[in-house]
């Protein structure tokens, strides 16, 4: 740990102030970190029994499916994420794109290796979009399907209630959670004490339930129901999936509050709840078509069910706004096209809103919803995509612990390969669902994969099919030496990715207008392989003679490129430049792509590009362009 960290630690140790920030920070951590998690006891449990394995309700079985359930949380979330993954961090940030860009080359061409490395981060990432699809759909149903404990009368209206909700939730992004933000955590806070008392209330009732903490009733299980018991795993598998949520949201908290959460709250509430739900399921065997609900007297089912709506709508809010930031990601790394990002927040540059994004989740739960019917059905389907994510996420930190720490490659095997078994033996118990329903977060994968690799790889061709064209920056200013054209007043500020060539525009507008400002500034924005930039570290110029320019500006994959804000930082007295954003005209290319037969891509991959490039967010408004002060020079080029 850093000086810096420590002295923070000391200061918020003898500051009240700090110790209430750090309390709130916790809280606030709670709504959005474990929603998804904390939504698992809706049905995991039910699906250990009641899925298509058949496995028998017997005393030794719900001892056994107890003690996997209690050594998965603490194997999978406890050791691996909470002690080692959370440590692998980029300045700060989490997630598994964040995994793999910290031992990607920051310049250069990257070998085989760093390729496979990036493949790995991509498609986990990829596996996640499926995820935010599922969740919200599982969740919410799952939690509207108490309704029918309640009462066989509200039967009819659970999916159409289920679907009201979905719509309403994904309305509503657009305004921002800021707001309803502040009650996530105390909301949360409520629902893991109502899964410990409701777990309590039965653990007095059968407490001997608690022997489930040994793991030989694990093993005992195994030993028992052979096949069977290797499938189970992969309804057990259910308790874990919301584990990944706490690296990708390690950047807004920090590892100190997700850690405080889990170990003192979170863990305890939820064994607690499913040691509830066993002893129950014990005495009671009919109450397996809903042992959570089957929990709560008579009298406390309406408003659980509400709870527990609330709950859900806590946990697909986390899972749309983690895709949002994914999506964001990808666009920042050039694996996206320019979409419209839209911050919901004026204080919180982690709130934004992504309305394609939004559209196609809510578009996607709905046909989840309609499609599988129910939150059983939908449980097939869920596992997969998280299995994946979490066995990637398990080589992407070997590769980081070989490379970035410098651990010894024994050690690291030794650890990760520990890690792997329960990873696999998880994926591989997920995997015989694919006809079930598992095929659907991998098609999501592979569709969003193709997409993200398209596109990167289409935007090289393009790159190359204009360096083709662009002559040398030294050579151009050569000839406007030897042969001055006439000059006009004001800034030309010309966007380009090469900073030593001269852009399509400036060449175009100089043969169109005949014609050049008197003072050209020749702007480049390079994204770096870490979430953020240092202010030192943003900017680099260099006075060209002859009126002209080079700057270069360096942005992480996590900051916005907003070219007037960056210009308006620019001063004689540091960077010998100074330019008013107002009053200067920005030059873009505007190139109309055309699919060929030449080397690069497939014919159709090349037409996928050029429909994502042609649907992509206009680079004015991406950079932050005035619209009244933008000059866009068009050129046709075949790819």
């Amino acid at each position: 740990m850093s000086t810096e960290h420590l002295e923070s630690d000391a200061q918020t140790a003898s500051d009240p102030k700090g110790l209430r920030y750090r309390a709130l920070l916790t809280l606030t951590a709670l709504g959005v970190v474990y929603g998804d998690i904390g939504t698992s006891p809706l049905y995991a449990m039910r699906e250990c029994f009641a899925g298509a394995h058949g496995l028998a309700l017997t005393e030794a079985n719900v001892l056994g499916v107890l003690s996997l359930i209690t050594w998965s949380l603490i194997l999978v979330v406890s050791l691996k994420y909470l002690i080692f993954i959370l440590r692998a961090d980029n300045h700060g940030e989490g997630g598994i794109l964040v995994l793999a860009a910290l031992v990607l080359p920051q310049r250069g061409r990257m070998g085989w290796q760093g390729r496979a490395v990036l493949f790995l981060g991509l498609f986990g990432a990829a596996l996640l979009y499926g995820d935010g699809m599922i969740t919200p759909a599982i969740s919410v149903l799952s939690a509207v399907e108490g309704l029918e404990v309640v009462t066989p009368v509200f039967a009819p209206y659970v999916i159409p209630l289920t679907i009201l909700i979905l719509v309403g939730l994904f309305v509503v992004q657009s305004r921002g959670t800021a707001g309803v933000g502040k009650v996530f955590g105390p909301v949360t806070l409520v629902w893991f004490l109502i899964l410990a008392s409701l777990g309590l209330r039965h653990i007095f009732d059968q407490p001997h339930v608690l022997a489930a903490l040994n793991p030989m009733h694990a093993a005992d299980f195994f030993a028992r129901n052979g096949r069977i018991g290797f499938l189970t795993l992969g309804a057990v598998f259910l308790v874990v999936t919301g584990g990944e949520a706490l690296y990708a949201d390690m950047g807004h908290f920090g590892p100190g509050p997700i850690r405080v959460n889990w170990f003192l709250l979170v863990l305890p509430a939820l064994l607690l709840n499913y040691y509830g739900q066993g002893a129950m399921l014990m005495v009671v065997p009919e109450a397996l078509d809903n042992p959570f609900y089957r929990m709560a007297p008579e009298w406390a089912l309406l408003p659980l069910v509400g709870m527990a709506t609330l709950a859900t709508v806590i946990a697909s809010q986390a899972v749309i706004s983690g895709a949002f930031s994914l999506t964001m990601q990808a666009v920042r790394m050039g694996f996206s096209p320019r979409l419209d990002i839209r911050h919901t927040s004026a204080t919180e540059r982690g709130q934004i809103y992504i309305p394609a994004v939004n559209w196609i989740l809510m578009v996607a739960c709905i046909g989840l919803v309609l499609g599988f019917r129910s939150s059983t059905n939908l449980a097939a389907a869920y596992g997969i995509a998280v299995g994946t994510t979490m066995v990637i996420t398990t080589l992407l930190f070997y590769v980081v612990a070989v490379r970035r720490w410098h651990w010894m490659r024994f050690s690291a095997l030794l650890l990760c390969a520990a890690f792997l078994s329960f990873d696999l033996a998880f994926f591989g118990a997920n995997l015989v669902k694919f006809f079930q329903g598992g095929w659907f977060p991998l098609l999501i994968a592979a569709l969003v994969l193709t997409l993200m690799t398209t596109w990167k790889r289409g935007r090289e061709i393009l790159t190359q099919r204009l360096l083709e064209r662009t002559r040398p920056l030294r050579a151009f200013l050569d000839e406007v030496d030897a042969e001055p054209p006439p000059r006009v007043p004001g800034t030309a500020v010309f966007l380009f990715s090469n900073p030593n060539g001269v852009p399509p525009a400036l060449r175009r507008n100089l043969a169109f207008n005949h014609v050049l400002h008197a003072r050209n500034v020749i702007l480049t924005i390079q994204t770096a392989e870490v979430p953020r930039v240092a202010p030192a570290e943003r900017v680099r110029t260099e006075d060209l003679g002859r009126g002209f320019w080079r700057v270069i500006a360096h942005y992480g994959f996590l900051e916005e490129p907003r070219v007037p804000d960056l210009l308006a930082q620019l001063n004689e007295r540091q960077h010998g430049l100074s330019v008013a954003p107002a009053s200067a005209n920005y030059f873009l290319g505007r190139e109309t792509l055309i699919a060929t037969r030449r080397p690069g891509m497939a014919i159709w991959r090349e037409q996928v590009f050029t429909f994502l490039a042609r649907n992509a967010r206009d680079a004015g408004l991406y950079f932050g362009l005035p619209a009244e002060q933008v000059v866009e020079m068009g050129a046709v080029i075949e790819l």
